[in-house]
C-alpha cells in the first residue's frame, strides 16, 4: 500500500519535476474524493485539479489533500473571481485554473503564493497573463489552434514559460503537441467522467501516463 509520502516538490508554484500532466475531476464529489486522488497518484499522475463547477469541490479539494499530503498538488479549475481564489486557499488548494485570462484571479493567486495557470487562447492573452505573474499557460481549448497554431505562439513566448495543451488532445496527440513546444497537458473527459469509478480512473491514468512517458521520457 502506498504511504503518499512522497518526494517534496522541487518548485511548489509550478509543480517542477512532476510529469507534465494535470488530472481534472469535472464532476467528482467528495465521497469519492480520496480515493481518485490516490488512483492517480499511484498511477504517476501528481498534479490534480477540482473544477469548481463539480459538486462541493472546496470539500473534495480539501479531502485530495488529506488523504495524499505531499504527494501531489491539489488545486482548482474553472476559477472565476477573486473570492473563488480566496476559498480555494481556505481548502488547501496549491493552484489555480482558469478558462480564462482574469488579470485580477492571476494577481490574487500570486498574492496568496499559489500556483497560477489562466486559460488562453492569443498571443496578446499569453502576454498579459506573463505579464500580471502566471506560472504557466493553459492554451485552451487547444484543438481550436492545434499544435501548429501553437507553435507559431511558441516561437514568441518566453521559453521558460511552461505551456499546457487542454482541450481535445488526447494520448495520441501528444508527439505533435510536444514537438510544437507544449510542455504538458490538462486530462478531463478522457480521464474522468462522474459514474467512473476508481479503478476506471487508474486504467485511465496509466493510459495517459504511458503516452507521455513515451514523449518525454
Amino acid at each position: 500500500m502506498t504511504s503518499y509520502v512522497a518526494e517534496q516538490i522541487t518548485d511548489p508554484v509550478t509543480g517542477k519535476g512532476r510529469r507534465r500532466l494535470i488530472a481534472i475531476l469535472r464532476g467528482v464529489q467528495p465521497h469519492e474524493a480520496a480515493d481518485m486522488a490516490r488512483a492517480l497518484v499511484d498511477a504517476g499522475i501528481t498534479m490534480i485539479e477540482v473544477p469548481l463547477n463539480s459538486p462541493e469541490p472546496l470539500k473534495s479539494i480539501a479531502a485530495m489533500k488529506e488523504a495524499v499530503g505531499d504527494a501531489a498538488m491539489i488545486g482548482a479549475g474553472t476559477v472565476l473571481t477573486t473570492k473563488d481564489v480566496a476559498d480555494v486557499k481556505a481548502a488547501k488548494g496549491e493552484f489555480v485554473v482558469s478558462p480564462n485570462c482574469d488579470i485580477d484571479v492571476i494577481t490574487k493567486t500570486k498574492e496568496l503564493g499559489m500556483g497560477s495557470w489562466p486559460g488562453v487562447l492569443t498571443p496578446t492573452e499569453c502576454f498579459a497573463a506573463i505579464k500580471a505573474g502566471a506560472d504557466g499557460l493553459k492554451i485552451f481549448p487547444a484543438s481550436i489552434i492545434g499544435a501548429e497554431g501553437i507553435k507559431a505562439m511558441r516561437a514568441v513566448l518566453p521559453q521558460s514559460t511552461p505551456v499546457y495543451a487542454v482541450g481535445g488532445v488526447g494520448p495520441d496527440d501528444f508527439a505533435s503537441y510536444a514537438k510544437a513546444g507544449c510542455d504538458g497537458f490538462g486530462l478531463g473527459s478522457g480521464l474522468y467522467k462522474p459514474g467512473m469509478t476508481a479503478t476506471d480512473v487508474s486504467n485511465a491514468a496509466i493510459a495517459y501516463v504511458s503516452a507521455h512517458d513515451a514523449v518525454f521520457g
